[in-house]
């Protein structure tokens, strides 16, 4: 292992340690923020499923929907701004919106993946999603899987296009140009919407994890057609992150690239109350704590069957609840990725989590490497 670790986190570096030892791991890193001061930045391992690079400092690796966060955080930063109101109708700043039922449906329905358009009804291809104009025109023309407001469904996709499209039409910009001029550029934090050419050589290869590992995992044993719509189409894994089509694609929900410490540092604004650290302020107090506002729990409509109980999400990051997805704290949040990656935040604790890797895990969420990494911090608190 590389980096640092304050020896009061000593069991983080510990658990980091023992899942290469014996939860899988080929390449990660994992970093923590307390106080908004940097207390572990750990990264060791291998880039690529050859073991030719090993992980470095700078190694950044698709974190899928961990990226979420990043876009929750710029919808917040225009309204923070008072140019998007989180409870006007998403057709008061995108009127196409409106069409097939849908006038209705408000900003925070969006945010919180309760606008009942967790996927397409029509198949939908890979060069498809990478048409910024024709993913949104469909999401604007398409009716609702169920009423808007009224419970969650995961929008694993189309959360990134539908924010994003808010973002565009008020700002001008899309969400990776106004993440990066905004918030990321700014401060210096290392995530990227999309991956920019000159960073392609220090990008981990995502591999996907043993089949063996899928043993047990909390996948639907039949899908149902939302679930399908939502997670299948397109069916999106390792080789398709990996290629340059995707990284070069506008992604909001999907394509962040990203180290663990610019993961913990932008998931340290929601900690920080809306500040990164003494001397910058990205949102006001109000405004991060916007971000947790539950919207009521739920058996998730997409991932019902990934949780033992309830889940609840806020207005864009995810509550740590009854399912202590984020530590004991039922008021953190967090986002996971796809196949592991996570960011937590929690205010209480004034403490933030970054873990990336490129092995990818088939649990929908709560990877037992990020779990065990989550307990280690709080049992050095």
């Amino acid at each position: 292992m590389e980096g640092r670790c304050d020896e009061r986190f000593a069991a983080v570096r510990a658990a980091f340690e023992e899942n290469f030892r014996s939860r899988g791991e080929l390449g990660a890193a994992v970093a923590v923020r307390l106080g908004g001061e940097l207390v572990v930045d750990l990264w060791g391992g291998w880039a690529d499923p050859g073991r030719t690079r090993r992980w470095e400092r700078d190694t950044v690796v698709n974190v899928w929907s961990t990226t979420k966060g990043a876009t929750a955080l710029c919808a917040h930063l225009l309204a923070d701004r008072g140019l998007l109101d989180l409870d006007a109708p998403v057709a008061a700043y995108w009127p196409e919106f409106a069409a097939a039922g849908k006038s209705g449906v408000l900003v925070r329905h969006l945010l919180s993946h309760r606008a009942g358009l967790a996927g397409l009804r029509e198949p939908h291809s890979l060069a498809d999603l990478y048409d910024w104009e024709l993913t949104t025109a469909r999401l604007a023309a398409t009716e609702p899987w169920w009423e808007p407001g009224t419970r969650s469904g995961y929008h694993a996709l189309t959360y990134g296009f539908l924010v994003g499209e808010v973002i565009r039409r008020i700002s001008g910009r899309l969400p990776s140009a106004f993440l990066a001029e905004e918030i990321a550029g700014p401060l210096g934090i290392d995530f990227t919407i999309g991956l920019p050419e000159k960073a392609a050589d220090r990008a981990a290869l995502l591999v996907r994890a043993p089949a063996e590992a899928a043993v047990g995992a909390p996948l639907p044993a039949e899908p149902s057609p939302l679930f399908l719509a939502a997670l299948a189409n397109p069916l999106v894994g390792p080789d398709e992150a990996n290629s340059a089509e995707w990284r070069a694609a506008e992604l909001p929900a999907a394509n962040g690239h990203a180290t663990a410490r610019a993961i913990a540092e932008l998931y340290g604004i929601v900690a920080g109350r809306g500040a990164y650290d003494a001397e910058h302020r990205v949102l006001s107090p109000a405004s991060a704590e916007r971000i947790r506002e539950g919207q009521g729990a739920c058996r998730d409509l997409v991932l019902e069957s990934g949780f033992r109980y309830e889940t609840e999400i806020g207005l864009g990051l995810w509550l740590s609840g009854r399912t202590a997805s984020y530590g004991p704290n039922p008021r953190a949040v967090g986002h996971d990725g796809a196949g592991g990656s996570c960011g937590l935040a929690d205010p209480e604790a004034d403490l933030s989590l970054g873990y990336a890797m490129n092995v990818m895990g088939y649990q929908i969420a709560d990877d037992p490497r990020k779990m065990a990494l989550i307990e280690a911090v709080y049992d050095s608190l």
